[in-house]
């Protein structure tokens, strides 16, 4: 390994004072933006990590790590949550958790506040490509990217278009040809490829989307049952939902008990308490997101012992857990 550049070496190459290198890279917010992007494009070039924190990830001296998620409150998130906080407990760390709510702005105000309390490092999971920020701290705030990626970044992902493709082919097998997709919501890498594979399996069934059948919905539970009683209002409605996250999935079943309408054969995107319990009980696509928190707490701690290891990303594995609400018949 080439020897590490020092505070010196981005300093010059900056063109400013140690002390300017210093407060920029402890996260001190009063440098001046041009000064801040000069020392920023140094320290990406050469690599640089500050000695203080080199001592700390080989010393184990900080003690806490952030967790950004969309919601504390998504049931995905919160069993996610749980597997990285017992993790955490057993290493002598504590954990901050925070919430975007899916708010791109309000992600980098975490990461900032997080940057700021000189948290060891992240685990996140991204609603906008905040690489600007992350890059020039790739060293110095280890960051793993959750349930999205983000380029030059560790990532724990699932195979998103490969599953969502069994789920709503196991629709198509108990012969249905109206299909629509709950949860859509284009500013997630994860929807958009939920919805590429819903598109091509009705595509390769020579079933013709409808754009009615894929409405945006807000991740408020509350928006759910206006956005199903218009759908199955409809002409022509749809006899079958692809819902494409846990919590919309949840609210769906409410409503469709709701309303009276369980003929409605459905496949979630994510496990969710009770989707066992209910009748029908509710085919889903399970991601364990306590193997996904496990995974993102261990490449964490590798970030830590070593901050030049190349990016990984790893796919974790889903299982279709078949109940009966995907195998329920299309109904006039």
């Amino acid at each position: 390994m080439t020897e590490r550049a020092s505070i010196k070496d981005v300093a010059a190459l900056a063109g400013v004072s140690f002390k300017t290198v210093s407060r920029v890279v402890n996260g001190v917010d009063t440098v001046l933006p041009e000064l801040r992007e000069r020392v920023e494009a140094a320290v990406q070039t050469l690599n640089y990590v500050p000695n203080s924190a080199a001592r700390s990830l080989k010393s184990g001296s900080g003690n806490t790590i952030g967790i950004v998620v969309d919601s504390i409150d998504d049931v995905f998130f919160a069993s996610l949550v749980s597997a990285v906080e017992d993790r955490a407990l057993e290493h002598g760390l504590a954990v901050i958790v925070g919430s975007t709510g899916f708010d791109p702005q309000r992600e980098r105000d975490q990461l900032a506040l997080l940057a700021g309390q000189h948290v060891r490092g992240i685990i996140l999971a991204p609603v906008g490509d905040h690489s600007d920020f992350l890059v020039p701290r790739r060293r110095t705030l280890p960051t793993v990217t959750i349930d999205r990626s983000i380029t030059g970044f560790d990532s724990v992902i699932v195979d998103d278009y490969g599953a969502a493709r069994q789920a709503v082919e196991k629709l198509v097998e108990s012969g249905h040809t109206s299909i629509a997709l709950i949860g859509f919501d284009d500013r997630l890498q994860t929807a958009r490829r939920r919805r590429e594979a819903y598109l091509d399996v009705l595509k390769d069934n020579g079933v013709k989307s409808t754009a009615s059948f894929v409405p945006q919905v807000s991740h408020s539970v509350g928006a759910v049952r206006a956005v199903i009683e218009k759908l199955l209002a409809a002409k022509r409605p749809p006899t079958a939902l692809f819902v494409a996250n846990a919590r919309h999935a949840t609210a769906v079943v409410s409503v469709l008990h709701a309303i009276g309408r369980t003929e409605v054969a459905m496949v979630s995107f994510g496990n969710f308490s009770l989707a066992d319990a209910v009748n029908p009980a509710v085919t889903c696509i399970d991601q364990d997101p306590y193997r996904i928190g496990n995974l993102a707490f261990d490449r964490l701690v590798r970030r830590f012992e070593d901050p030049y290891l190349e990016p990984e990303e790893q796919i974790a594995p889903t299982v279709l857990k078949e109940r009966l609400s995907h195998a329920l018949p299309p109904t006039p």
